[in-house]
């Protein structure tokens, strides 16, 4: 597995302190996120999953625990739009340059606003895609704002 992505250079370049952590990653698992977060033995609400919506048709990025589910109504209005529904994959990826499963918030095709879940801003660390299945980047959360230039209002149900 090559540990150098998109994701990984741009963190690079910005000057991000990360630690990279790779796993075996499970196609048929019911939620990618929580079988990522028991492979690398972290808790789930410190792996974050990063998901494309669009909001009043136009690409968001959103980043919630992965045992959370988000609230479309408060998505919307995170981003002052009246309707938000999820991005089809094939979507997601032509947008992003990465694949369902390894969709990173960082070193996109083409950069969206993004959202990153309040709640995640209470940890030491967090776990986000590193751009590629079975790759996580273990960063401070307060660099991933400032790296994504994100807003973090309350996304989950």
């Amino acid at each position: 597995m090559s540990k150098t992505t998109p994701a990984t250079k741009a963190l690079e370049k910005l000057g991000v302190k990360f630690v990279l952590h790779s796993y075996v990653y499970d196609s048929s698992a019911d939620s990618i996120g929580l079988q990522a977060a028991e492979a690398l033995g972290v808790e789930p609400c410190r792996m974050l999953k990063t998901l494309m919506a669009e909001v009043d048709g136009k690409p968001v990025c959103v980043v919630v625990r992965s045992d959370g589910e988000v609230s479309m109504k408060k998505l919307a209005s995170a981003f002052g739009g009246k309707a938000a529904k999820m991005m089809r994959p094939a979507d997601a990826e032509r947008l992003t340059g990465y694949h369902v499963g390894g969709i990173s918030p960082f070193g996109q095709k083409k950069r969206v606003p993004v959202a990153i879940e309040a709640a995640a801003l209470g940890h030491a660390t967090v776990f986000l895609n590193g751009g590629q299945r079975g790759l996580q980047v273990e960063l401070d959360p307060d660099d991933a704002m400032q790296a994504l230039a994100a807003i973090a209002p309350a996304l989950t149900v």
